[in-house]
């Protein structure tokens, strides 16, 4: 299997809305957005399905290594492989990847928030700078697109962050900052024990509010010019907003179930976007 193959397989696999608007995108953009995005599953997969805590550690600082590595012209792992020739192309840094990695520590080390600037600290390694990553392989000519990109990247994060509540209890983690399940007198054992309420729904419909706040900071950030490039961040745009919607529709019913879009109703809203020009 060729390094190629292997991100294809990766990306694939997950099931993501990512890889929806990726299909859009020509040819060598699709081939660097897709290594990358296979370079985030690695290591967001090393939080996700190692139990044990040091090894996990172990196999993230094996990553920020091989990052290290990568970029002085000796990587070792399919996916930094298929990555690497399209850094130059795109002028990716280093200090990005280190980020996403940074990012994915701080699962290891911490399970609740106190606040939502601490939250938000969380989001921008883990989701804002893949925006900004995203954005510049999609073909980013205005420097304003970056606010635009990380932006979008942390209302992404938020709308998982509002999904996966039931699937973060089980794991022990509850992303909600602390002060406001307070204001909102959700208790945290509640959450963990993944029991529903009205102060629970308020509670959602507080976060999603937020979210929805960005989607329309970010949608406003966008400059005129980077508009047809960044096709592929508002399929995403609008795909990650339908779930939001759902969600809501749903009354937040996240607890003991996940919440998703089929696979057609997420291609037909990418090729809207494809067709239509906006979201």
């Amino acid at each position: 299997m060729t390094p190629e193959d292997y991100v294809q397989q990766k990306a694939a696999a997950s099931g993501s809305s990512f890889y929806y608007a990726f299909l859009f995108l020509p040819k060598p953009r699709r081939a660097a957005i897709t290594a990358f995005y296979a370079f985030c599953r690695e290591v967001d997969d090393v939080v996700d399905e190692v139990s044990d805590s040091g090894v996990a550690h172990t196999k993230l600082a094996w990553w920020q290594n091989e990052v290290r590595q990568a970029f002085a012209g000796q990587p070792s792992h399919p996916v930094m492989k298929a990555l690497m020739p399209h850094v130059p192309v795109y002028d990716l840094r280093q200090e990005q990847f280190q980020a996403v990695i940074q990012g994915c520590q701080m699962d290891l080390e911490q399970t609740r928030y106190l606040d939502y600037p601490g939250l938000q600290r969380y989001c921008h390694l883990v989701a804002g700078v893949v925006g900004e990553v995203s954005a510049r392989i999609f073909g980013q000519t205005d420097a304003r697109t970056t606010d635009y990109a990380h932006t979008l990247g942390q209302a992404f994060q938020l709308t998982n962050i509002i999904r996966d509540v039931g699937e973060d209890a089980m794991r022990g983690r509850i992303y909600l900052p602390v002060n406001e399940l307070q204001q909102f007198d959700v208790k945290a054992h509640e959450v963990l024990q993944r029991v529903h309420s009205d102060r629970f729904v308020k509670l959602m419909q507080f976060q999603a509010e937020r979210a929805h706040a960005l989607y329309d900071r970010a949608l406003s950030l966008l400059p005129a010019a980077d508009l047809r490039a960044q096709k592929p961040g508002l399929m995403m745009a609008s795909i990650y907003r339908t779930l939001l919607r759902e969600i809501e529709h749903e009354n937040f019913q996240v607890l003991h179930q996940r919440i998703s879009l089929t696979p057609l109703r997420k291609l037909w809203l990418a090729w809207k976007v494809q067709a239509l020009g906006r979201v």
